[in-house]
């Protein structure tokens, strides 16, 4: 079959087709319709020319033409599967179901199920809430969770739901100025991204949590380094309401961040202070301190130059001894964080190495577990709040992050669909369809203000509000009340385990007493204040 496709190759029949319009031509005296007629054929007989001799691609030059549609086929094919092949819980990664209840709950439309589930639920690693028969009513109001409390001057009452961190670069102004303004309808927090605090993100006046990243954009030198001045000019901006020190980030631990050059514009560069064209490449690590009681002095000293609010920060968990030395460190040091943000191996981004993504850090429930056991086993669970983040999308998410040991959630991607986004996966090439994350204006036309904030709004309160609608089914009147055996999941064929005897913890004071497992006892043992290492 190959030969004979070869043999009777496009190139043969354009060229055929160009000398029956000829004598089409002649026998019609040049009719304009003839030249109609044989623009298609002189087309693909130049694409069949340069298909022969070009070098790049066997395909093209096996099959002139015809060996095009591999790469038409290629690019629909994400299109394709989305919308006709994908079931409605396959998560690629979100589900059609999980978008769904995103798009539903932001244009405030039906959120329910006809029918009964889809789910099979005796699947190995189904899940559920275990109702109660003597339920209580949904809460109408949300309970404040105080971050900072007894510890800063100016702490902050935090939603159990907030915006994750999405910079500016990564994200469109468009899309930033709807994310703070609909923080700020609905009384909620905004976090930065680490590309800085950018006019858009302070437009609306919504609360904003500024991260602070390796590269310490819109708090840099020009050489790099963290600069106080220019830090304390921000942090003190009455918008401004918590600090968070990004360490490293889900989908690309240990990697450091990534704008491509392309997304580069001449405002996004004079804001994070870096030059134009050239991909934006965030350090691995920190240049302001290098060792556990560092990074507590630095917390000590960003509370101090923003006038005293609340600083914590961001890490995907990864060798557990370096958590443990940090934590030892919190014990000798006696500066404890207001907030440690928990991110998961599972967490989004515009960009980032395939293998980072898949294969590097620890999953968001696994790293949540261990640091809220490890804090409770140092006796200082109490003195800090923990934020978790990672795929956070519908009520029973938060609810299971709220009995793992979670005070508060982020979303990032679930906020994306909210402002519009098909999930076309083209964060990383400034094509965004939706104008979310691209920086071409026109592209970024299309996303409206005004109606995208209302969207972010209504996700926001719809979700909460099912937070406590699942809550009042399990007899639970406030979040703090949630505990682990509240969740089941089904192991096996017959075998139900609740999140209590899938994930133990450590009791309070249970590192210093040596009652933790042998095996976090050892570490715990070699832990570091001065050293990760």
């Amino acid at each position: 079959m190959p030969d004979i496709i070869e043999r009777w190759s496009p190139i043969t029949f354009y060229v055929v087709a160009i000398l029956l319009w000829v004598g089409v031509a002649c026998a019609t005296f040049w009719s304009p319709w003839c030249w109609l007629l044989g623009i298609p054929p002189l087309v693909f007989t130049w694409m069949g020319v340069a298909d022969r001799v070009q070098t790049q691609h066997a395909i093209r030059r096996n099959f002139p033409v015809l060996g095009r549609l591999r790469y038409v086929l290629e690019g629909l094919r994400p299109e394709v599967r989305q919308y006709f092949v994908e079931s409605d819980h396959e998560e690629i990664p979100f589900s059609r179901e999980t978008r769904t209840i995103v798009y539903s709950r932001a244009k405030d439309q039906l959120d329910t199920l006809p029918f009964g589930t889809r789910l099979h639920v005796y699947e190995q690693g189904y899940e559920w809430i275990n109702h109660s028969i003597a339920a209580v009513r949904p809460k109408h109001e949300e309970v404040r969770i105080s971050i900072g409390a007894g510890a800063v001057a100016q702490p902050y009452p935090s939603s159990i739901l907030n915006i994750s961190a999405m910079s500016y670069g990564s994200l469109s102004g468009p899309a930033i100025r709807a994310l703070n303004r609909g923080a700020l309808l609905g009384g909620f927090s905004h976090n930065t991204g680490e590309g800085g605090c950018s006019p858009h993100h302070l437009e609306a006046g919504g609360d904003l949590v500024w991260q602070i990243g390796t590269g310490y954009f819109g708090c840099r030198t020009p050489e790099g380094d963290f600069d106080p001045e220019s830090f304390t000019r921000c942090a003190t901006r009455p918008a401004v309401k918590m600090i968070e020190i990004k360490l490293s980030q889900g989908a690309k631990p240990g990697h450091g961040g990534i704008l491509p050059a392309g997304k580069v514009t001449e405002e996004i560069a004079a804001i994070r202070g870096v030059p134009m064209g050239q991909d934006v490449l965030s350090p691995p690590s920190h240049r302001a301190f290098s060792t556990p009681l560092g990074l507590l002095e630095f917390v000590q000293r960003l509370r101090d130059l923003s006038g005293g609010k609340p600083v914590g920060f961001k890490f995907c968990l990864g060798l557990p001894g370096e958590i443990l030395a940090l934590i030892k460190a919190m014990v000798q040091s006696d500066i404890v964080p207001d907030f440690i943000t928990i991110d998961g191996a599972e967490g989004g981004t515009g960009a980032a190495p395939v293998e980072f993504s898949n294969r590097v850090g620890t999953p968001l429930e696994d790293g949540l577990v261990f640091t809220h056991s490890a804090l409770r086993g140092a006796g200082l669970r109490d003195r800090t709040k923990i934020i978790a983040a990672g795929k956070v999308a519908t009520g029973f998410d938060i609810v299971k992050l709220l009995a793992l040991g979670a005070d508060v959630t982020n979303s990032a991607r679930s906020m994306m669909f909210a402002l519009g986004c098909i999930q076309a996966l083209k964060c990383n090439t400034n094509h965004c369809p939706v104008g979310v994350a691209t920086q071409n204006p026109r592209l970024t036309l299309g996303l409206d203000v005004a109606d995208k904030a209302e969207r972010i709004r209504s996700f926001h309160a719809h979700t909460v509000e099912s937070v406590y609608e699942i809550l009042g089914a399990a007899g639970i009147a406030d979040p703090s009340d949630l505990r682990p055996w509240h969740i089941c999941r089904r192991e096996g064929p017959g075998e139900v385990k609740t999140y209590a005897q899938l994930f133990p913890r450590l009791a309070p004071g249970a590192l210093d007493r040596g009652e933790a497992p042998d095996w976090v006892d050892k570490l715990w043992r070699a832990a570091r204040p001065d050293s990760f290492h």
